[in-house]
């Protein structure tokens, strides 16, 4: 009989909790039907953009080299090429270009072929010469002729002394160097520049945002998201100097001008306002 009575009154207890769950369910169902139909209230925001710019007047100049030798025997063009280019090295630091500002970009040794002309066709200095219709159209099917190895070594300068770049493009020329690309410039302390500019452009961007509010009559709460870009320079006076293919250097340069540059930052900030 007791047991009973126990078994009874965990049921009675069970079913208690479970009209209650039931209940607390049937309850949270007829809440949300409340926001059917409705949006919740959207965070409000504003993007603005800053733009800073610091003009310098740029401190360095690279530029780059080649030395190419060819030889039927590649240990021939290779000693010849590094003969050369060991004179470029020695002038360059006398003239007091540091070991760090040197380095090799780029070395290679390659087969050059030519092709065998037909020798129904012969030069223009031969008396027998005849420009044949034969010889215009139809290419000769020979086989190709090795006619030596080519060994070419490229090298990038960094000048810091901006008045040596003209001696030291003639002086490289007067040794054999070819392929001389644009002369560039830049700046050392680019980093510092760089900060500087990004900074004018946050306060830029901070007071726009501000002009922006009171316009608007709300209030700026936080910052959502930052995005930057730019910090490249833009020369507004530069001059550049290059030679390409196998033409060196002129012995006589005139004097090139720096001109000035600027560093760009631009950022983007987003606000929640309220």
């Amino acid at each position: 009989m007791f047991e009973d009575a126990k078994i009874k009154k965990s049921i009675v207890i069970t079913l208690g909790l479970l009209s209650l769950f039931l209940l607390a369910k049937t309850l949270g169902e007829f809440q949300s039907y409340r926001f059917i139909g409705s949006s919740p209230s959207a965070q409000s925001f504003i993007s603005v953009s800053g733009k800073g710019e610091v003009v310098a007047v740029p401190d360095i100049a690279t530029f780059s080299f080649s030395v190419m030798e060819e030889s039927l025997v590649v240990k021939t063009a290779q000693e010849n090429a590094a003969e050369k280019m060991n004179a470029i090295l020695k002038y360059l630091k006398v003239q007091g270009v540091v070991e760090k500002d040197v380095k090799t970009s780029g070395y290679s040794i390659y087969p050059r072929y030519e092709q065998a002309r037909d020798p129904r066709c012969r030069g223009p200095k031969d008396d027998s010469f005849t420009q044949s219709l034969e010889c215009v159209s139809v290419p000769y099917k020979g086989v190709r002729t090795l006619v030596g190895y080519v060994v070419s070594q490229t090298v990038s300068i960094k000048v810091r002394n901006l008045g040596d770049a003209g001696k030291l493009l003639s002086g490289i020329g007067e040794l054999g160097a070819t392929d001389v690309s644009g002369l560039s410039f830049d700046f050392d302390k680019r980093d510092e520049l760089l900060r500087e500019a990004r900074d004018k452009a946050i306060r830029d961007a901070r007071e726009e945002a501000a002009r922006l509010a009171k316009a608007l009559g709300v209030r700026l709460v936080r910052i959502i998201s930052y995005n930057e870009g730019g910090g490249f320079p833009i020369y507004a006076r530069a001059e550049t100097f290059g030679i390409g293919g196998d033409t060196a250097v002129p012995k006589s340069l005139p004097e090139i001008p720096v001109g000035e540059g600027k560093i760009v930052s631009t950022v983007t900030i987003t606000y929640e306002v309220k």
